[in-house]
């Protein structure tokens, strides 16, 4: 009987023991205090709206050197890959035969001038006789037919002595632009030619000429874009910029920034049925010849500027299978998602759409401590402070208070 009351005993002091025990951990979990996390509050301001895409180079005018004449090629007058000036001679084609050709039209033209001189002068006697009678009617007309068909034999000639003297010309070929002669195409002695009209064969190409400064940037933008634009300029959140207000910034492939800006001078009005965009061009500085056409570089074109968004930085927005989202502090004290849209960034922060209102606490440090609805202590966050370092220091100052306690 004593044992079984001793048992009983024994019994009810261990449930109050783990009652107690239960109760002080209850106590110790409500005494918790929540979790510091570093917060900016969103205000809505404007930003340039930029958009990253990739361009080529390409010459500001090429022009190609092309045999205008037949004949032998006899030398290359410039030096490959140097700078030409407009005018200056590039090759040389054997003259013997346009010089030859001149020099019989110009012997032809003396011999028409010789005749018009004779028959301008028989024209001349017959006219001042034909008023005493001493000449026929008959004759003084033969005599200004013949004067007139002398005369246009003399322009005839005339015009033979041209044509040969611009072909005569052509044997030196002379480049039709200031710019960077490229490599020669056919070596001295190579038969050129100057293309036939009825055959449609061309010229023969003898150089490329390129003006390298400046240069242009071609590159596409996809109409679903410009779509997305138009639409946002209409409901006032975007404000394009004019065509010739329109800049870019060129990263150069080695990572580094092009130190000239560039301005868009051309919009094409189609769309290319093909890839579904549009052709922009924009006009770049190359002073210093720096930049080669051909060459592929990354552009960010300042399209506008976008009006009423935000500039959350980027470790404060999170992405999973939903989409982008924000956690905020609300005025309860405790932690909300908010879906957010942020497609492109400002300088290192994300740019925000839509999801987001302003006075937003939007949580940029300690995120990996909360979570929705969980209660959390709101601070300023520093912009030189990590988030990751800030979160352990938020944690290890929460723990210290528990440990002291115990």
């Amino acid at each position: 009987m004593k044992s079984t009351s001793l048992r009983t005993l024994l019994l009810c002091l261990g449930l109050l023991s783990l009652a107690a025990c239960s109760k002080g951990k209850e106590q110790g979990q409500q005494q918790m205090p929540p979790q510091e996390v570093g917060v900016i509050r969103a205000q809505p301001q404007s930003t340039p709206l930029t958009k990253d895409l990739v361009g080529r180079l390409s010459a500001f005018r090429s022009a190609d050197v092309r045999a205008r004449v037949s004949g032998v090629l006899l030398k290359r007058v410039y030096q490959e890959g140097t700078d030409v000036k407009q005018g200056q001679v590039l090759f040389e084609i054997d003259p013997a035969v346009y010089q030859a050709t001149l020099n019989s039209n110009q012997a032809n033209l003396a011999s028409a001038q010789a005749a018009y001189v004779n028959f301008h002068k028989t024209a001349e006697r017959f006219r001042q006789l034909r008023p005493q009678g001493y000449v026929s009617q008959s004759d003084l007309d033969t005599a200004e037919a013949n004067e007139r068909t002398s005369s246009a034999s003399v322009r005839q000639a005339q015009a033979a002595v041209e044509s040969a003297r611009i072909n005569l010309g052509f044997t030196r070929v002379t480049s039709p632009i200031d710019g960077r002669a490229g490599q020669q195409q056919l070596t001295e002695g190579a038969i050129v030619g100057n293309g036939n009209a009825d055959t449609g064969a061309s010229s023969t190409l003898l150089t490329t000429v390129d003006q390298l400064d400046p240069l242009y940037v071609n590159f596409t933008v996809s109409s679903a874009d410009l779509d997305r634009l138009r639409a946002a300029q209409t409901a006032g959140k975007i404000v394009l910029s004019e065509q010739n207000k329109t800049t870019l910034q060129v990263t150069l492939p080695d990572g580094s920034k092009y130190d000239q800006p560039g301005a868009l001078d051309f919009s094409g009005a189609t769309v290319d049925p093909t890839t579904g965009a549009v052709n922009l061009r924009a006009r770049l500085p190359n002073p210093q010849h720096r930049l080669l056409p051909g060459t592929y570089v990354t552009i960010t074109a300042n399209l506008g500027e976008q009006q009423g968004v935000f500039l959350i930085p980027q470790q404060g927005i999170l992405r999973d299978v939903a989409g982008a989202y924000a956690l905020v502090v609300g005025q309860d004290g405790k932690v909300a998602r908010k879906n957010v849209t942020a497609d492109n960034m400002h300088a290192s922060s994300w740019i925000v759409t839509s999801g987001l209102t302003a006075g937003d606490q939007v949580i940029v440090s300690g995120l990996q401590a909360v979570q929705p609805g969980a209660p959390a202590k709101a601070t300023p966050w520093q912009p030189d402070q990590k988030a990751g370092d800030q979160g352990q220091q938020a944690s290890a100052g929460n723990t210290k208070p528990a440990a002291g306690k115990q």
